[in-house]
Order: C-alpha cells, then structure tokens, then sequence
C-alpha cells in the first residue's frame, strides 16, 4: 500500500492576484526527499501564484481580503496576501 505524502508552498504575493509577484514564501516536503529552510534561496521558487499553478501545485487556500482600518491604509505588517499550494 502506497501512502500519499504531500508537499506545502506557502507564496506571499504583492496583491490578491494569482499572476502578482512572489513577495515571500516558504516550502516543507513531507516526502522527506529535501529538507528547505526560509531563507534557503535568494530568489522565490515561482515568480508568480499562477506559474506555481502551472507547475502542478494545487491551490487550497487563499487569504481573506481585508480593508485596512481608515487611516492604517499605509502601516506595514505581516504579509496579507497569503496563498497555500499542494502536491500530492
């Protein structure tokens, strides 16, 4: 019996949209056949959501879209454009 593991991307865009620059990422493998660390690579695994769609990740989280409070529009934080992918 095979046992299926998955792979997780985690890419952080510049905006809602799928076809927007990687901003930030991350990747775990629970095949065990690599072992990536943020900050493994100066440069993004994709350089969009929709090429990582292209490459066979499926997409099964996307953020939630939420307005800044009036007068926060230009404050900094945690990156909001968060998107989950998978491979099986």
């Amino acid at each position: 019996m095979t046992r299926m593991k998955q792979q997780v991307l985690v890419l952080y865009l510049a905006s809602s949209a799928l076809d927007s620059d990687v901003v930030g990422w991350s990747r775990y493998d629970g095949t065990g056949r690599t072992r990536p660390t943020t900050g493994d690579s100066d440069e993004p695994p994709y350089r969009t959501g929709l090429a990582a769609l292209e490459d066979g990740w499926r997409l099964f989280q996307a953020s939630q879209l939420l307005p800044p409070y009036p007068g926060h529009e230009y404050d900094t934080s945690f990156l909001k454009h968060e998107f989950l992918f998978e491979k099986l």
